[in-house]
This record gives structure tokens, C-alpha cells and sequence, in this order.
């Protein structure tokens, strides 16, 4: 999509200090950890959100346990490619522990 200037893999050109080169290079290492997180069968690909900003990976969005969690990071750290993974998935509890949880205090 094009707005107010050219864009490449979700990147305004004329705002990143990034190659041309270096953009693919970071939406193939984003495209290849979603691929990995989508035949995982503890990670919910649609639930974690990857950016690549110079082979450093940040992984953001909600998991209900620390499994989930925990396989995220280390299977991006796993791609060709990836300097380093600040994984900043947030681990929720699960809605029948917080009901019950809410239920017992009152």
C-alpha cells in the first residue's frame, strides 16, 4: 500500500535508516518465525506479534501459559538471520483461574 510514500514490508522508506537490503533481510526473518510459531503445537501464531528491526526481534501479544511463552523466543532465536529476541509476551491467566479467583474473595 502506498500513503504518503513508498513503503516496503510495513515501512515508510523516507522514516528508516535501514537498506532496501536490510528491510527484506528483516521481513524474511519475521516471515520465517511466524512459519515456524504456525507449525508449533504449543505457540498460537495468531496470538504474537513479531518485529524485525536489524536482526533484533521483538515478540509482543498475550499466551495463557508459560510454555507457549518460552517456545516463542526460543524458536526465534533458532532463524538464520537473528541477533537477538527481547520477548515481550505477556503470560495471562486463564479466565476460569481469575472467575474462580474472583469468586473465593468474595
Amino acid at each position: 500500500m502506498l500513503i504518503g510514500g513508498a513503503a516496503v514490508g510495513g515501512y515508510y522508506l523516507g522514516k528508516d535508516d535501514r537498506s532496501p537490503t536490510q528491510i527484506a533481510a528483516d521481513s524474511s526473518i519475521t516471515a520465517k518465525i511466524k512459519s515456524k510459531f504456525v507449525g508449533d503445537k504449543y505457540v498460537d501464531a495468531f496470538e504474537i506479534n513479531v518485529d524485525t528491526y536489524d536482526g533484533a526481534v521483538t515478540l509482543h501479544g498475550d499466551v495463557t501459559n508459560t510454555i507457549a511463552r518460552e517456545q516463542a523466543g526460543k524458536l526465534a532465536s533458532q532463524v538464520e538471520g537473528v541477533k537477538s529476541v527481547d520477548n515481550r509476551i505477556r503470560v495471562l491467566k486463564p479466565v476460569k483461574e481469575e472467575a474462580a479467583a474472583n469468586e473465593s474473595s468474595t
